[in-house]
C-alpha cells in the first residue's frame, strides 16, 4: 500500500473515531440542556464564526428564511442569543452570542472534550512528540483547501485554554 493511501485511511479512520464521539457528547450535552441540536449546532455556528444575519443562518443551515428566524427566537428567549439591527442596513437583524450563549457553549466544549486529557495519558512520550509534529501539519493542510459558499469560515485554531 502507498503512503498515501495509508496516511488517508489513518485518518479516516480517527474521524470516524473522533466525530462519534464529539457527535454522541453533543447530543448527550443538547439533550440535557434541553436544546435541539439545531439550536445547538447555531450556537457553535456563532461561537467560531461570530455574528451574523438571520438570512445567514438559512443559507448555511440550508432551511428558509422563517425556519432560520423560529430557530433564532427560541434562543433569544432563552437568552442565549441577542438580536439587534444591522447599522448598515436597518432591515437586517444581526444575531450575536450572549454572555450565556457563550458560558454555554465553553462548558459543552469543557465537557466534549474531557476525553482527550485521557487519551494523551494513554501515550507514551515518543507518541505524544509525534502527535505535535503531525497535527499541525495537517491542520495548516486542511486550511489551504478550498471552502464551500455555505461555510461559515475557518475558527481560529486553539492551542490552549
Amino acid at each position: 500500500m502507498n503512503e498515501s493511501r495509508e496516511a488517508s485511511q489513518v485518518i479516516r479512520s480517527w474521524m470516524e473515531t473522533f466525530m462519534t464521539r464529539s457527535m454522541h457528547d453533543a447530543l448527550r450535552f443538547a439533550k440535557r440542556t434541553g436544546l435541539s441540536m439545531p439550536q445547538f449546532g447555531l450556537l457553535r455556528r456563532l461561537y467560531h464564526g461570530g455574528e451574523c444575519e438571520v438570512h445567514d443562518i438559512g443559507k448555511q443551515f440550508d432551511v428558509s428564511s422563517a425556519a432560520a428566524s423560529q430557530l433564532v427566537d427560541k434562543l433569544v428567549q432563552s437568552g442565549l442569543v441577542a438580536r439587534t439591527e444591522n447599522p448598515e442596513d436597518r432591515r437586517a437583524r444581526q444575531i450575536a452570542l450572549t454572555e450565556k450563549g457563550r458560558a454555554l457553549v465553553d462548558t459543552a466544549n469543557d465537557e466534549s472534550y474531557r476525553w482527550v486529557a485521557s487519551l494523551v495519558a494513554e501515550l507514551s512520550l515518543e507518541q505524544k512528540a509525534a502527535v505535535l509534529r503531525s497535527l499541525p501539519a495537517l491542520i495548516e493542510a486542511e486550511g489551504r483547501l478550498p471552502r464551500n459558499e455555505k461555510d461559515p469560515g475557518r475558527p481560529a485554531m486553539r492551542t490552549s485554554r
